[in-house]
């Protein structure tokens, strides 16, 4: 299905990608603290809904 080269591209790509974000968030980490301080809460609270409603489906199905 793929190539040998396209499997290499693929995974250096990815690699490739993954370092320049870490690099990018690390360069604006003060920026996030300042503007993004409470954000952290509503992960949570979304997270905590999606069990909420998987919760209802397993108990109710």
């Amino acid at each position: 299905m793929f190539s040998n080269g396209q499997w290499i591209f693929g995974i250096l790509f990815a690699l490739a990608f993954a370092v320049l974000i870490f690099l990018a968030y690390r360069k604006d980490l003060k920026l996030h603290k300042k503007y993004y301080k409470g954000s952290v809460w509503v992960l949570i609270a979304f997270i905590a809904f999606i069990l909420m409603i998987s919760a209802i489906k397993y108990i109710f199905v």
